[in-house]
């Protein structure tokens, strides 16, 4: 997970257990408010930044399986696939953008 300069690592057996963690850190940065806009070579608006990217890699020999859920200065979830290479991810089809990081996830899929 990073918020800002702040990374931290957590390991979890579970896939339900590491959801629900990272559901509750996005509502709990979410729940601090909307960030201001930033000028910098353009301008930024609070829904073009990201405030903070929670992110869960599964198991894997090669390739591992790897989404998360953006948090945008607006207080957006925008969920995603892949690690560098990034894929938005539609959430109307989930009751949450975290069930479709969970779906993303499972094992044989």
């Amino acid at each position: 997970m990073r918020h800002g300069s702040e990374v931290t690592h957590e390991r979890f057996d579970d896939l339900d257990e590491a959801v629900a963690r990272m559901r509750e850190r996005a509502l709990s940065i979410r729940s601090q408010g909307p960030v201001k806009a930033v000028s910098a070579l353009r301008d930024f608006t609070p829904r073009e930044q990201v405030q903070a990217r929670l992110q869960l890699t599964g198991r894997g020999l090669l390739r591992k399986p790897t989404a998360g859920v953006d948090v945008r200065g607006d207080g957006a979830f925008v969920p995603y696939r892949g690690g560098v290479a990034r894929e938005e991810l539609d959430p109307t089809a989930y009751d949450t953008p975290f069930d479709a990081v969970r779906e993303t996830l499972q094992p044989n899929r």
